[in-house]
C-alpha cells in the first residue's frame, strides 16, 4: 500500500516510521507475511521480524495459521490484531454516493449506490449519508467500527480535512468534514481527493513491481493520482497531478470554471462533452446521456469522445514522457467507452518515446467504480492503525515496546 503521509504545512514530505509501513501493508493485504514485507519494504529479514514481533506483543498484529512456501518453514499468516474490526467508506458523487464496509486484509463488502446531491451543501447532505453508514455499520457490529473514510470529487487540505476552492461543490470550502464525520462517529477519520483514493485503491491490487503509475479519473471533471516509489505523491501543496488545468492550443478562449481560459478541462471532460453536444444538436441533458449515446454507437456523440480522448492523451503523454510511470489507469464513466480509451492508448503511444512506452501497461482500472471507494476505505484503516500505534507508543516502556512513531505527536498517515 502506498505510503499516504501528508506533507507538513511546510511542503516537506513526512517519513513514516517502519512500523507504520508494516501495519498499512498488513491491513490492505499486501503483507501477509514477514517475507512478503522485507521484500516490499526493502529491509532485512532480521529488522522486520523485530518490528512485527513487536506490533504482536502489542496487539496489533497477530499471526495465525501458515501460507504455502516455495521452500523452507510453512510462513506464519500476518493480520491485524482484531479480523472483525473495519471501515466504513463512501466515494462521494454529484448526484450519488457509493458506500461500502473495507475489511483489514483488503476485502470490500456491502457495496451499494445510493442517492447524494452535493450542490444541497454539507450541513444538508452529509446527516443524510452519515445516518445511512451508521445503519451499514450496526449490521457489522458499531463497536468494531474503527474508521470512516470520504473520497471527495475535488482538491482536498489533508491537515485540515476540508475542500479547499471546489468548482462543483457549492457551500463546501473550507468546511471541516474530518472532523464533522469524527465527532458523528467517534472513530478516525480519513477525507481525501477522488482521484487520489482512486490511486491509492488500484495500487493496492496491483502487481508489487509497478511501483510508479498514474492513475486519471475521467468523469464530469478531470482528476489524476500519482503513485511514485510506491508511494502516494502529493506535491508541495497538494497539488500534484492537477491536468485539467493545462493550457491546450485546442480549447481556445473557452472559459473554464478555475477562471482561466483554454483548459484541458473545456474540451475534455464530461462536462465539456455535454457542452459540446449540445453545440451541434445533440437531444443531451447529462454526460449519462453522453455516454449512453457513445455506447449505442451514434457517429456525433462517438466522435465528441474519441476527440475528448485524443486531448487528454496529448497532454497525458508529456507527464507520461516526464514521469515514466510502469502504468496508467484510467477511471471513471468515460473510460467505459472504448472509442475514448482506444483515443488516449493511440495518443500516448504516439506522443511518448518507445523506452517509455515499452513495458508501459495502459488500462482501465481493474477496480472499476470500485477504486475509489476501496481507496477511501484503505485510508481509514490506515488512519485507525496509527491511532492505534499511537496510543500503544504514548502507553510507555513495556514488552516489546515500540518506538515513537512520530516525534510530534501521533502517527500521521492520511492527514
Amino acid at each position: 500500500m502506498p505510503d499516504v503521509s501528508p506533507p507538513p504545512r511546510n511542503g516537506a514530505q513526512g517519513t513514516p516510521s517502519l512500523a507504520e509501513r508494516v501495519l498499512e501493508l498488513i491491513a490492505s493485504g499486501q503483507g501477509t507475511s514477514r517475507a512478503e514485507l522485507a521484500e516490499r519494504l526493502g529491509a532485512s529479514a532480521s529488522t522486520i521480524s523485530l518490528t512485527v514481533g513487536q506490533l504482536v506483543s502489542r496487539g496489533l498484529v497477530a499471526e495465525q495459521g501458515t501460507s504455502a512456501s516455495t521452500g523452507g518453514r510453512p510462513r506464519k499468516i500476518l493480520r491485524i490484531g482484531a479480523t472483525d474490526e473495519f471501515a466504513v467508506a463512501a466515494d462521494l458523487g454529484g448526484l450519488h454516493a457509493r458506500i461500502g464496509v473495507v475489511l483489514p486484509g483488503g476485502e470490500l463488502t456491502d457495496v451499494s449506490t445510493v442517492p447524494f446531491s452535493i450542490a444541497d451543501g454539507p450541513e444538508v447532505a452529509l446527516p443524510e449519508l452519515a445516518g445511512t453508514l451508521e445503519a451499514l455499520a450496526e449490521r457489522h457490529g458499531r463497536r468494531r467500527l474503527r474508521g470512516v473514510g470520504f473520497s471527495l470529487p475535488g482538491p482536498v487540505d489533508v491537515q485540515s480535512g476540508a475542500v479547499t476552492l471546489p468548482s462543483r461543490m457549492p457551500g463546501w470550502n473550507r468546511f471541516p468534514v474530518a472532523d464533522w464525520l469524527q465527532e458523528r462517529f467517534g472513530v478516525p477519520a480519513a477525507v481525501e481527493n477522488d482521484a487520489n483514493c482512486m490511486a491509492v485503491g488500484e495500487h493496492a491490487v496491483q502487481p508489487v513491481e509497478r511501483r510508479q503509475s498514474i492513475m486519471v479519473k475521467i468523469g464530469s471533471a478531470i482528476g489524476t493520482g500519482i503513485i511514485a516509489d510506491g508511494k502516494l505523491y502529493r506535491g508541495a501543496t497538494g497539488a500534484a497531478g492537477d491536468i485539467t488545468h493545462v493550457r491546450i492550443d485546442a480549447a481556445g478562449d473557452t472559459p473554464c470554471s478555475c477562471g482561466n481560459t483554454g483548459c484541458l478541462e473545456t474540451v475534455a471532460s464530461g462536462a465539456a462533452l455535454v457542452r459540446i453536444l449540445r453545440e451541434r444538436g445533440a437531444k443531451v441533458e447529462s454526460l449519462a446521456d453522453v455516454v449512453r449515446l457513445a455506447s449505442d454507437a451514434d457517429p456525433l456523440a462517438t466522435g465528441a469522445v474519441r476527440q475528448a480522448g485524443s486531448y487528454l492523451g496529448t497532454v497525458l503523454a508529456a507527464n507520461v514522457n516526464f514521469f515514466n510511470p510502469d502504468a496508467v489507469y484510467l477511471g471513471g464513466i468515460l473510460s467505459t467507452l472504448e472509442p475514448f480509451v482506444a483515443a488516449v492508448r493511440s495518443r500516448l503511444y504516439e506522443g511518448c518515446h518507445p523506452l517509455v512506452t515499452e513495458h508501459l501497461t495502459i488500462a482501465r482500472a481493474s477496480l472499476g467504480a470500485d477504486a475509489g471507494l476501496f481507496g477511501a476505505g484503505l485510508f481509514a484503516l490506515q488512519r485507525a492503525m496509527a491511532r492505534a500505534l499511537h496510543d500503544a507508543t504514548e502507553a510507555g516502556p513495556g514488552p516489546g515496546a515500540l518506538p515513537r512513531a512520530h516525534p510530534r505527536g501521533p502517527a500521521r498517515l492520511d492527514g
